[in-house]
């Protein structure tokens, strides 16, 4: 009995002292609730899973972004970001003096140059992307920048290993980047061959068995492709032949990217050359072949890209703070798709307010998720949005994955992030920011016709489901910070 009580006496302890640390170290009041209650009442499990999955390492930042070593020249680098962000702003684009704060929000927080001279594609699912892709790929010239969360081996996967085979044989310098576990497909088969070929290819966070569930808690979500620091790719396509539609036995899978050619790329090398600096055991020093200061002449439209980036490595959380910004100085309409929509209280709270201010709030979300319990917490929080008018769409057709938001017309979002805390908090994300009429009306023109294949849901009806529906929805939304 008296080892009993002391070992009683012990677990108190312990259990104290990480509460405190919850307390501590969780930034969210919300979360800091979930973990509390996980940690008190379910005994052992709760601390371990805290540990393993709990951990902010925004508090302590997992890496830091630094690519110049010479102070002068990050200085330097500074100053002419910042001149070539307010000549944009003087070009006096209406769609960046609606949404100027927004824009200012990324520049001061991240860094993030407003850049203009962009060419920008909208590419609908895998059988619009994965050609530009390829073609792209063949006309590389210098190198050659990939950095993916899913990469599998299949037909789509082989036929891109074969393209960065094919020139890196040329003398293409070709960098792959895969996140250990989204890409766990490839380790065995297609990564060796890619490396006995030239390419340089490294993991992202590798998953090593003691540090498993934690390493699995921070993921790389982004999709990026760098073509000789001008072309770039950016959205919520994978490489997985799923995402190409055509085959009957197949589910359709509808998805979003972009294609960019010009000095928005650049961002996304600068991300793609910090990641890369994180996880291989070589370091790229920034160049005039990687940040191009001429562009090729083909690029004669003028499209305002800006990118939005965050994860574990930046101190605010940026993708949540430019969808916040976005929503609120809309004046007319919003439209957001999102595959996992669980948007906790300032998201929510945001859309709600729009939506009794007279603006026309859309969302789209899947009709079937590809997880039950992400898939009931969504649901505990159509309630509330129904309630405030906004319309809430149930897509039929397959399954919606693209991470999409458009307001007014004017200003686009496309990009890697779901409207989730786990793409707010604990992934790497990258979204794109158009800031164009024409390229988000073509993105809400996708937006409708999305619609037309989707079931909008009726507040009366939705309101009225059984009780113990509307309870298990409620349970899974006190795990949503978790999930």
């Amino acid at each position: 009995m008296n080892w009993l009580l002391i070992a009683e006496i012990a677990y108190v302890i312990i259990l104290i002292l990480v509460c405190l640390r919850i307390i501590y170290d969780t930034r969210s009041t919300t979360k800091t609730l979930a973990y509390l209650l996980f940690a008190i009442f379910v005994p052992f499990f709760g601390m371990i899973f805290y540990f393993f999955f709990g951990i902010n390492y925004r508090h302590r930042k997992m890496y830091t972004k630094k690519l110049f070593e010479n102070d002068d020249l990050a200085a330097k680098f500074k100053r002419d970001l910042l001149h070539s962000s307010a000549k944009t702003f003087k070009e006096n684009n209406a769609e960046v003096l609606s949404n100027k704060e927004l824009a200012f929000m990324l520049l001061k927080d991240s860094m993030s140059p407003l850049t203009s001279k962009n060419a920008v594609k909208l590419l609908i699912n895998g059988e619009d992307k994965f050609p530009e892709v390829l073609k792209a790929i063949q006309e590389a010239k210098h190198h050659i920048h990939i950095e993916y969360y899913i990469f599998e081996d299949d037909e789509i996967g082989v036929a891109l290993a074969e393209a960065m085979i094919a020139k890196a044989r040329e003398g293409v310098k070709v960098r792959f980047i895969y996140d250990d576990f989204g890409s766990r497909d490839i380790r065995k088969k297609i990564v060796p061959q890619l490396i006995e070929n030239g390419v340089e290819a490294y993991p992202f966070l590798k998953v090593h068995f003691i540090l498993l569930a934690n390493r699995l808690n921070y993921r790389n979500h982004r999709k990026i492709i760098v073509i000789d620091g001008y072309t770039s790719f950016v959205g919520g396509i994978n490489v997985s032949d799923r995402y190409i539609n055509g085959n009957a036995k197949q589910m359709y899978w509808r998805d979003t990217h972009l294609r960019i050619d010009g000095p928005g790329t650049q961002y996304l090398q600068y991300l793609f050359v910090c990641d890369w600096n994180f996880c291989s055991e070589s370091i790229l020093e920034p160049n005039t072949y990687f940040f191009p200061t001429k562009t090729p002449k083909k690029a004669e439209e003028n499209k305002i890209v800006q990118i939005a980036a965050s994860g574990p490595d930046s101190e605010l959380p940026t993708i949540l703070f430019s969808i916040l910004q976005a929503i609120n100085l809309a004046t007319n309409e919003i439209l957001i798709t999102s595959p996992y929509f669980i948007p906790g209280e300032s998201l929510l709270d945001a859309l709600i307010i729009s939506s009794l201010s007279g603006i026309s709030v859309k969302l789209l979300v899947p009709g079937k998720s590809d997880s039950i319990l992400v898939n009931s917490a969504a649901r505990s929080y159509y309630n509330d949005l129904l309630k405030a008018g906004v319309q809430i769409y149930q897509y039929q057709k397959g399954f919606i994955h693209a991470k999409t938001m458009v307001t007014d017309k004017k200003v686009a979002m496309v990009g890697t992030a779901n409207m989730d805390f786990r793409s707010f908090d604990l992934n790497f994300e990258v979204n794109a920011i158009v800031y164009d009429t024409q390229i988000a009306t073509e993105l809400s023109a996708a937006f409708y016709n999305d619609i037309k294949n989707a079931v909008r849901i009726d507040p009366e009806q939705w309101a009225d489901r059984p009780l113990y529906k509307q309870l298990l929805e409620k349970a899974a939304r006190l795990l949503s910070p978790l999930l």
